[in-house]
């Protein structure tokens, strides 16, 4: 993969990220707090619907594309029945109990919003597949482009409901967001147009489908409980604190968009080049070590500068929302931690024993569910964002003993007590006064130094050569 491609596939995170920024304050100083946690909890329902209804499949395309001689029939054999599934079953859902969905995810009972969620969780489902077409042939910019654009009309649309005074309510709120995940399909088909026609005209190989159940279906399991993982804190928040805590958690999630950029493009380059790598080179194991700590780097220092730098961050939003400062290297770090299991547990998919990601992901929701039990009702969403990235963490470390158990080759011990002390400082971060926040934050800066000597000398010779050949 070349340097234009990745840049390609950068455009679309940096670009919603920023769309996202851009956005955030317009919310939160236009729209209650209730209301925020209310589309949280639509963004994470979307998330289980693809997850479900997919059931593997999906993976089971990515890992077999480079192989496949015959990839429209291999799209049709994976997605087709997926799809008219998907679309039997939520239609039989609004028609048999018109307001189930609402009154679930919302509180409100209200059929119009049952039935644009429920639109919206179909776009979803056929997105993902019609993405995983442009990302396997690494067309970027086109990928890219179809994840910016949606964020585009839903902050046209946001900016209509404040200039135009339009009720801002729950309505308009999952409208916005509906119509973007609908439209996002629209594009994905437009640009997916001549594989969708092959696919069309391809018949559904009954062969293929079955060994896409073998290496998926493990998968939906695993993904069910990864999705319980990342869902556990805010549906705890719903049901055991308040809208409220749960719109300022969702809302420090979003802030902490900006830093999870390099995790959103890492890993929607990784496991496709990794593949890639198998089917045409083979795997350099030395090479992937140093790849794992160079993540681990990276990561290292967002979290510590987040840690800060997080106070900033309050003077932009109103001041119910002024406890992001603690939450944001917890909620920074719980996605940072996914990215570097995609590295070190990447064993575990090259060795097709995918079971192995199922019990990782089961161990660390039932530690995310248990320390949200005893953590959400007493401190609200620093005790969600505490359960979440202790999950992560416990995720992180039983993927990669379970890749290194498979295939031994790989060894990334070393990097443990770097994130270690990541996780620690960062659980802290939520309870602690501010200097000794601070000061913990600045002793491990120091400690990054020392550790990662290497890396940032590596670093720094790139970045010299890099502004050589610029002048």
């Amino acid at each position: 993969m070349n340097k234009k491609t990745i840049l390609g596939y950068s455009i679309g995170p940096i670009g919603t990220g920023i769309l996202g920024f851009i956005s955030l304050p317009i919310i939160t100083w236009f729209y209650s707090a209730e209301d925020i946690g209310r589309i949280s909890i639509f963004q994470i329902y979307i998330n289980f619907c693809i997850l479900l209804f997919c059931m593997g499949l999906d993976q089971a395309y990515v890992r077999d594309y480079h192989e496949s001689q015959n990839k429209a029939e291999l799209l049709k054999s994976l997605s087709f029945p997926i799809i008219i599934l998907t679309i039997i079953v939520l239609l039989g859902i609004l028609l048999l109990f018109p307001n189930f969905i609402s009154s679930h995810l919302y509180d409100i009972n209200s059929t119009y919003l049952s039935s644009i969620t429920i639109l919206a969780f179909i776009s979803a489902v056929i997105s993902r597949y019609l993405s995983l077409i442009l990302r396997m042939q690494e067309k970027a910019l086109q990928f890219s482009m179809s994840q910016i654009l949606p964020k585009i009309l839903f902050l046209i649309f946001i900016v209509n409901v404040v200039v135009f005074q339009i009720v801002r309510d729950t309505n308009s709120l999952v409208t916005a967001n509906a119509l973007s995940v609908i439209a996002a399909c629209l594009v994905y088909i437009w640009n997916t147009r001549h594989e969708l026609k092959s696919a069309l005209q391809s018949r559904i190989n009954t062969e293929v489908l079955r060994k896409g159940f073998i290496f998926g279906f493990p998968l939906l399991f695993s993904s069910l409980a990864a999705w319980g993982l990342g869902a556990a804190d805010r549906l705890f928040l719903k049901n055991y604190s308040t809208l409220s805590e749960l719109g300022v958690y969702s809302v420090t999630m979003s802030v902490a968009t900006v830093a999870i950029l390099f995790a959103g493009i890492f890993n929607t380059i990784w496991a496709p080049l990794v593949y890639k790598w198998q089917s045409t080179q083979g795997i350099e194991f030395d090479k992937l070590n140093k790849i794992a700590i160079n993540v681990v780097a990276i990561i290292y220092f967002l979290v510590v500068l987040s840690g800060l730098f997080s106070w900033i961050v309050a003077f932009f939003l109103p001041a119910q929302y002024f406890n992001i400062q603690y939450l944001l290297p917890a909620c920074i770090m719980a996605p940072m931690l996914y990215t570097i299991s995609e590295v070190t547990g990447i064993g575990i998919s090259l060795s097709r024993r995918t079971v192995f990601t199922m019990f990782a992901s089961l161990i660390a929701m039932t530690v995310s569910i248990v320390v949200c039990y005893f953590l959400v009702a007493p401190f609200g969403a620093k005790g969600a964002a505490c359960a979440t990235v202790l999950a992560f963490f416990v995720f992180y470390i039983a993927r990669s003993e379970f890749s290194k158990l498979l295939i031994p080759e790989f060894n990334f011990r070393s990097i443990y007590m770097a994130t270690l002390l990541v996780l620690l400082v960062s659980i802290a971060n939520l309870f602690l006064m501010d200097i000794l926040r601070y000061s913990l934050w600045i002793i491990l800066l120091f400690i990054g130094f020392i550790i990662f000597k290497v890396q940032l000398a590596q670093a720094k010779f790139y970045c010299l050569n890099f502004l050589k050949r610029k002048s």
